[in-house]
């Protein structure tokens, strides 16, 4: 149980960390640790026959998948608009402005590991079983 326990306060500290990163290589790292982790928390639940159908733990599931989804979606929004911002800066006469104001290029929010890449896999069927 104190291995059960060592990854629910694991999971809990990387997310608070994630959240309360200040820049962007922060964040990046800080989310790809909590995504790590969560796999180990199902790997843990895999264990538990009583807590893979349990609906609570279901309903953990479906929103984790949820909210994978929609921080893939506002990552490639901020890509988008880092991308956008980028170009600005570069294309004259936006340039001689930048210059002016000292606008810098913004950083790319990339995941540098490929394994960090992956979106962790959510079995549904065998918690409905």
């Amino acid at each position: 149980m104190g291995h059960e326990r060592s990854v629910l306060e694991q999971v809990t500290s990387l997310r608070a960390q994630a959240m309360n990163a200040s820049s962007i290589g922060a964040k990046i790292t800080a989310e790809a640790a909590l995504t790590r982790s969560l796999g180990a928390l199902f790997a843990v639940a895999e264990n538990y026959p009583d807590l893979k159908a349990n609906q609570n733990f279901i309903d953990l599931q479906n929103q984790l998948a949820q909210l994978e989804n929609e921080i893939q979606m506002a990552r490639r929004y901020y890509n988008g608009t880092v991308r956008n911002l980028n170009i600005a800066i570069e294309t004259f006469p936006n340039s001689v402005v930048a210059g002016m104001f000292n606008f810098a290029k913004a950083e790319f929010f990339e995941i540098e590991d490929e394994a960090d890449r992956a979106v962790p896999k959510v079995d549904f069927s065998a918690a409905r079983q």
